[in-house]
């Protein structure tokens, strides 16, 4: 069974979501640009020693936002070092082809460099760049877009139109959901937070600036409750005890809080007293669940979701739609920044009345029931049941008749839809970060819509995906958008148009 989660199949969780991603979701790195792997067995192409210190000029960031810099020759990556900084770098592993350091002492400091506001920026994922003041961020994320392109270099990329991202006024606070990991320390304090990198020790997050306020006071209240009845805290060793995580998601319109209780077994001793405290110390939330996931697993959620207390769902509001979210719902992390991204979708889909249009990787329907004012007629598709029933009852609660959802992929509907008189005007893809699906892209090719716009969280597999489709159409222009502040995440709208 699936893992409903993230962006694999928009509107529910991935099969990969880990225990290493952040403070929510989507914290974990990517790693798309590392450089490739050699046998062990093989000699690096420099001799050095873990340990080892030496000056370094850092000439540019790479896409993970650590700085890249070379010692004789060859690359040495340092997560949170900026370009043009001159440092002392320590070695702290050592490849055939690459080196990774960490920053022993900064000798010439960015002007870009400000102080990071979360004191463990530098410990866990999710922060790669809160060391980087904001406009920097932003100019980062655009040369990111550029870095893929120059990668894999799809037809005409040197002339693409990259325009400058989108950023926010206020780029703290803005995510809407807390995925935290609980365990008891030495001590036996119950503790919630993330994973130190390329760890499972876990460091307890206090305070967490990119939250927003109201998901940290219901996650620290939920820790103090789980303290003072002494429940039973997973032990990944032992592979013994029931509370593993907590996640607790706010919907920025509706003011509406979940509260998902992840569990080692459908036992939750002492419910009846924590549901209690809950529903008299916390009336934000709305809607208690809990998710049965058991045993050592590097999946976060289970396949069983039981109601406990309070509403099923909570609503979240988009561009004056109203959109149920069950537990495993996938919804954009940041809902100001959502407006933009779907709102770009719409501006470079240029739809007018009469055409119609296909939403693929549709999830709960947020992109597609968007566009169903202007649209003659509306068709999406996923492949989770759960997602392709959440986005038929968004439509029926929104009143929107000229809009239908089905279960299958894009390669498999597009088709019969085809054969059956229905040539679609327009697609939008928003895939997951692995990018299109081969056989899709071979379909979006066939189909030939006048107008395709791609939604992408990856510019790595965007810029790949790219080599094939110019084949057939032009890049008009990529617009970054940046969803995620103070992390080396980046989205774009990608405006296609079909080749005479």
């Amino acid at each position: 069974m699936p893992n409903y989660e993230s962006k694999n199949h928009r509107g529910y969780n991935d099969r990969n979501d880990r225990r290493q991603h952040g403070a929510g979701n989507h914290y974990r790195p990517n790693n798309d640009h590392r450089p490739n792997r050699r046998p062990r067995q093989e000699t690096p192409q420099v001799q050095v020693e873990v340990g080892q210190r030496f000056p370094l000029t850092i000439k540019r960031m790479g896409i993970n936002g650590e700085g890249i810099g070379y010692y004789k020759r060859m690359a040495v990556f340092i997560p949170g070092a900026l370009t043009d900084e001159e440092v002392v770098a320590e070695v702290t592993s050592v490849a055939t082809r690459y080196l990774r350091a960490k920053i022993h002492r900064v000798r010439k400091t960015s002007p870009h460099r400000v102080e990071p506001r979360d004191s463990y920026a530098d410990q866990v994922g999710g922060f790669e760049l809160e060391h980087l003041d904001y406009p920097g961020q932003l100019a980062f994320k655009r040369d990111v877009v550029a870095q893929s392109l120059e990668r894999y270099k799809p037809e005409g990329y040197r002339h693409y139109d990259l325009h400058p991202t989108l950023g926010m006024d206020d780029p703290y606070g803005y995510r809407n959901k807390a995925q935290f990991q609980v365990r008891r320390n030495a001590e036996g304090k119950v503790e919630a937070g993330l994973y130190a990198e390329r760890s499972h020790d876990l460091v307890d997050l206090e305070t967490c600036s990119v939250q927003m306020p109201v998901t940290m006071t219901v996650m620290r209240a939920v820790v103090q409750m789980l303290q003072d009845l002494d429940m039973p805290i997973y032990d990944e060793e032992a592979e013994s005890g029931i509370v593993k995580t907590l996640v607790v998601r706010a919907a920025a319109h509706t003011d509406d809080v979940q509260l998902v209780v992840i569990t080692n077994s459908s036992k939750l001793p002492h419910k009846h007293d924590l549901l209690t405290r809950i529903a008299d110390e916390l009336p934000q939330v709305t809607s208690v669940m809990q998710n049965i996931n058991p045993g050592k697993t590097s999946l976060i959620w289970g396949d069983e979701t039981v109601h406990l207390a309070g509403e099923e769902t909570i609503t979240e509001k988009l561009d004056g739609l109203a959109f149920k979210l069950s537990a495993r719902a996938f919804l954009q992390l940041n809902p100001a920044q959502m407006e933009v991204l779907y709102g770009e979708a719409k501006k470079a889909l240029d739809l007018q009345p009469g055409e119609t249009v296909v939403d693929a990787y549709s999830g709960i329907g947020t992109i597609g029931l968007s566009l169903a004012d202007v649209a003659e007629e509306v068709r999406g598709m996923d492949v989770i049941p759960e997602a392709v029933a959440d986005s038929n009852e968004n439509a029926a609660a929104n009143g929107i008749t000229n809009a239908h959802y089905e279960l299958g992929t894009a390669e498999e509907l597009l088709p019969k839809w085809i054969m059956s008189g229905f040539h679609p005007d327009a697609i939008v893809v928003d895939p997951p970060r692995t990018g299109l699906d081969d056989t899709l892209i071979e379909t979006l090719l066939a189909v030939r819509p006048p107008k395709l716009v791609y939604i992408s969280c990856n510019p790595s597999t965007l810029a790949k995906d790219l080599v094939d489709l110019t084949h057939d159409y032009q890049v008009d222009y990529i617009q970054s958008v940046d969803m995620m502040p103070q992390t080396a995440r980046c989205e774009a709208v990608v405006k296609l148009s079909r080749r005479h």
